[in-house]
């Protein structure tokens, strides 16, 4: 369901019943997640955050690594900060 490497992909599913009374799988969001940092990088405007996770992290889709190390639920709500906090790559 979810791309090697997702951080949803070994996370636990349950069911919801919709108001329609169809059923859904849903899957659990992640536990918040600080690692420790190597130190903060000054991004412009124009850099993409999976180009910096790329740079950083050798992997253009692991962006939510820096989303988690900085405490942000999705990549847009690090669009307005000047620097993006590194995590290290370990896990």
């Amino acid at each position: 369901m979810f791309f090697p490497g997702s951080r949803y992909q070994n996370l636990a599913t349950y069911t919801v019943t919709l108001p329609s009374g169809a059923q859904v799988t849903a899957v659990r969001l992640p536990a918040p997640n600080r690692p420790p940092l190597l130190g903060a990088f000054p991004r412009t405007d124009a850099q993409r955050l999976d180009l910096v996770a790329n740079h950083f992290l050798g992997d253009a889709t692991t962006f939510w690594r820096l989303c988690d190390a900085n405490g942000a639920v999705c990549p847009d709500a690090l669009a307005s900060r000047a620097a993006v906090g590194i995590p290290t790559k370990g896990r």
